[in-house]
């Protein structure tokens, strides 16, 4: 389409013969046009039309043409549209006037045909380049906005890739290097039990046959205080295979959290994932000086093993619950003392509760009884970089990363529940078998 074919043109004068020459002249130019009989009108009329250009006359009865454009350049939905004033006029200082109110361009009566039209089609011309210019700057710089949003992802997925990487391979590392001492031990406990029992059983047997020995033997007895050997020695070796197979477990605690660089879908236990990720923050939970430590309270429901990218959802699972710690601490250290929460107890206390929602979905609940969260930061909880905890203390990657792995990466839901003062929830919905969702 032509520039003629597209633009409308409103002339606004009170005089008919003006109004009819116009009209006929830019209608044979193929604009299309609208009259308006006085300043009023035109104003009314703009609230339903958008015109290309404005030919407004000066003096007109009621509001002049230059209120008139005053009125159009003050409202937002007008002020863009170009005017031109027709007047008789010549003195300077009203076209002077015109233009600081905003006009473009002044024609002078009785029209001249050539004129109107070339002054009209320069100024159609340079209205419909500027639009286009501002359209063109909008899509640019949305453009630049979303590959600036693309990079801060990227760039949040790369640190926060690597940092757990790190960490992962060095739990693995220090888990294989724990395993195969620890492994002999525990053996070696089993077999030595059973070399004991022998002995026991040899001295038993000894003591049926020589209830009384010499006094030698009697005195070494004593000495060793022997009947407290014999009922000692068996417990100690039982704390020992408890002790020795607790490690065993932690070792396996660690493999399974270390599993951050697994690429494929697997069927996990879930409260594996979050037990491995307790075992990592174990240490954060216990009293220091500072406070009295964090009771932890573990409400599991009987799931079924889940398809997921397990590493990555223990990366979830570090966050929340790092984040959940970093609340109770920070409420600890003001003395902060939670009021009007049914979930509050004497203590800072951390909730994960495990349920299913549907024969399709688990559900993942991780809660504090922190200070909260202020309304006007809940929007931006999941924005990359943002965070409301001091100058390195957080990098605001945490909950993003967190949000693209469960909504992204699995078709899940991670929902935050806050209230300042009440406490912070979080609500992870996970589907059973990803490909329900993707």
């Amino acid at each position: 389409m032509s520039t003629h074919q597209t633009s409308l043109i409103l002339i606004v004068d009170d005089n008919p013969n003006n109004t009819k020459v116009l009209f006929e002249l830019l209608k044979e130019s193929g604009y299309r046009v609208l009259v308006a009989k006085s300043g009023e009108s035109a104003l009314e009329r703009l609230k339903s039309v958008c015109p290309d250009l404005v030919l407004l006359d000066v003096m007109m009865p009621g509001i002049d043409g230059f209120e008139t454009c005053r009125r159009l350049k003050a409202a937002p939905t007008t002020q863009e549209i170009p005017v031109i004033f027709m007047t008789a006029l010549a003195d300077t200082v009203d076209k002077v006037k015109g233009l600081t109110l905003g006009a473009v361009d002044y024609i002078t009566k009785p029209f001249q045909q050539e004129e109107v039209l070339a002054r009209v089609n320069i100024h159609l011309k340079l209205y419909h380049l500027n639009r286009d210019l501002e359209k063109r700057v909008a899509q640019r710089t949305a453009a630049l906005s979303n590959a600036l949003t693309q990079l801060q992802q990227s760039q949040m997925l790369l640190v926060q890739s690597e940092k757990m990487s790190a960490l992962g391979q060095l739990v693995a590392g220090i888990a294989h290097e724990i395993n195969n001492p620890i492994n002999f031990v525990h053996g070696n406990v089993t077999h030595l039990d059973r070399y004991i029992q022998d002995v026991l059983s040899l001295l038993q047997v000894y003591q049926q046959h020589y209830p009384h020995p010499v006094s030698a033997v009697q005195a070494e007895a004593e000495s060793i205080d022997l009947d407290f050997l014999l009922s000692d020695l068996p417990k100690t070796l039982s704390s020992m295979k408890l002790g020795t197979g607790r490690i065993l477990e932690i070792v396996q605690g660690l493999r399974n959290f270390s599993r951050l660089d697994e690429a494929e879908l697997k069927v996990v236990d879930i409260h594996a994932g979050i037990e491995s990720t307790l075992l990592i923050l174990q240490h954060r939970l216990k009293a220091k000086p500072e406070h009295g430590g964090i009771q932890l309270i573990k409400e599991y429901g009987v799931l079924p093993e889940i398809e997921c990218y397990p590493g990555q959802l223990n990366q979830v699972f570090m966050n929340l619950i790092a984040n959940a710690i970093d609340a109770l601490e920070e409420s600890m250290l003001s003395c902060w003392l939670p009021r009007g929460n049914s979930q509050a107890l004497d203590r800072a206390t951390i909730w994960i509760r495990t349920e299913m929602l549907d024969q399709h979905h688990v559900c993942i609940r991780i809660a504090d009884n922190g200070v909260g969260i202020k309304e006007e930061f809940k929007t931006k909880l999941f924005e990359p970089f943002f965070t409301t905890k001091p100058i390195g203390k957080g990098t605001g990657l945490g909950l993003p990363i967190s949000y693209q792995i469960v909504v992204e990466k699995h078709g899940g839901q991670l929902e935050c529940i806050s209230e300042l003062g009440q406490g912070t929830e979080f609500v992870i919905t996970m589907p059973i078998r990803v490909a329900l969702t993707l």
